[in-house]
């Protein structure tokens, strides 16, 4: 088995909207270490984290994160040391397009 560390995904979603920032590919297992929230503006946001298994229809039951604020001009570390399968889907959600999502972790294969 091939472990690869790296930037998983980087992503700035359009305001209100869930957006798929990381997709496990096919034939892989990935392990998100760290997930950062910058918000970017002079004004606090908030955010939502969601993991679908196998891609499904986003629900309550999918939320890690909901509604957490994040401070203006500030960062948020979540060090999580979540485990994913292949087909299994991040979504994050914020109030605002000032906000970035960045993943951090290893894909094996």
């Amino acid at each position: 088995m091939a472990k690869s560390y790296k930037v998983l995904a980087q992503s700035a979603p359009l305001a209100t909207t869930d957006t798929n920032i990381y997709t496990v590919p096919s034939e892989t297992q990935t392990v998100i270490s760290t997930i950062t929230v910058c918000n970017r503006a002079g004004s606090a946001a908030t955010f939502r984290i969601a993991v679908r298994p196998n891609a499904e229809t986003i629900a309550d039951k999918h939320y890690v994160c909901y509604g957490v604020s994040v401070p203006p001009t500030d960062t948020i570390s979540l060090t999580i040391g979540m485990t994913l399968d292949a087909a299994d889907v991040i979504t994050a959600y914020a109030s605002s397009a000032s906000v970035s999502f960045n993943l951090f972790g290893s894909e094996i294969v």
